[in-house]
């Protein structure tokens, strides 16, 4: 579902802070994984249900899906799984400072919106500022993965991400795809859409270096 909001819009620089981790988490000290424009959550809900070793957080710029998402949420006993409402550059950046400097270990980019028309490029999630943020606040080591099914976006994701210089291309060892956020890799609604309809995943692992 494509259901465009303008992230620039003046009602979207006001955020409802994302609580401090020992707030919504019973044991705070797991890893933490961010999922950026995590949709109405589902992804979210059975990763966190079936990887309980760490704390998930999704982020989602459209209202409507977080209280989607909070209301499935009610219904599961899923104590590692938390939805937040909001930009997610201003939600990311709020968190330095308050989230301890070895919580962060990944984010994910799964799917977001494409933004095609040029002059609205300056909307897309993945933006130089962001993954600046994201590099300050991630474990040396800690990883990036970026999911579309559209090549123009992850070529203009990509580039973003390596030209940071804080972020290289990385293929997981076996070791350690199962410690990852995503053990069993799991795949999203439209993921598994794209798949079905024979269409290319175009992805991506980055991980963060180490200085």
């Amino acid at each position: 579902m494509r259901q465009h909001v303008n992230p620039l819009s003046k009602v979207f620089q006001v955020i409802e802070p994302i609580p401090a981790l020992e707030q919504i988490f019973n044991e705070p000290t797991k890893p933490l994984h961010l999922d950026v424009g995590c949709g109405s959550g589902t992804f979210l809900l059975n990763l966190a249900n079936q990887n309980k070793n760490w704390n998930y957080i999704g982020l989602e710029i459209r209202e409507k899906l977080v209280h989607n998402a909070k209301f499935k949420l009610k219904n599961e006993s899923i104590d590692n799984l938390f939805f937040a409402f909001g930009n997610a550059n201003y939600l990311i950046q709020d968190c330095l400072g308050k989230f301890p400097a070895d919580i962060l270990f990944s984010v994910s980019f799964n799917f977001p919106d494409p933004w095609f028309k040029k002059k609205h490029h300056k909307r897309r999630i993945v933006q130089p500022q962001l993954i600046h943020t994201i590099s300050q606040l991630m474990v040396n080591g800690g990883y990036i993965s970026i999911k579309s099914d559209i090549e123009e976006l992850f070529r203009y994701m990509d580039m973003t991400i390596m030209n940071s210089k804080s972020f290289i291309n990385y293929v997981y060892q076996d070791n350690e795809m199962f410690d990852s956020h995503n053990p069993l890799n799991l795949k999203t609604n439209r993921e598994n859409y794209v798949i079905q309809k024979k269409l290319k995943v175009f992805e991506r692992l980055y991980k963060k270096i180490i200085f």
